[in-house]
């Protein structure tokens, strides 16, 4: 869980913002479950999130990737044109 300040920087800035009152009734029933302390901990966090996103990539993507690299590698792999010819796909 992030923190409230980051960099050593506390200084807030308080914003007013409209929210679907099913959203909110969503955020009230999932902020305690998620670990934060408030409503505005959990909505801080989400904002986070989406300015700076925390991209994480699976093992078994890395796995596939890896695999994949290794059928290229072996002339086991077609062009997506060839694919689309031989499934007679037209774009």
């Amino acid at each position: 869980m992030s923190a409230d300040t980051e960099s050593g920087d506390d200084r807030m800035q308080k914003i007013n913002v409209r929210v679907p009152e099913a959203l909110v009734e969503r955020i009230d029933e999932e902020f305690e479950q998620r670990g934060y302390s408030s409503r505005s901990e959990a909505i801080r966090d989400a904002l986070r999130d989406w300015v700076d996103p925390n991209v994480t990539i699976s093992e078994e993507f890395l796995d596939d990737l890896a695999e994949s690299r290794e059928q290229a590698e072996r002339g086991e792999t077609v062009s997506a044109e060839e694919a689309r010819e031989r499934l007679d796909l037209d774009d």
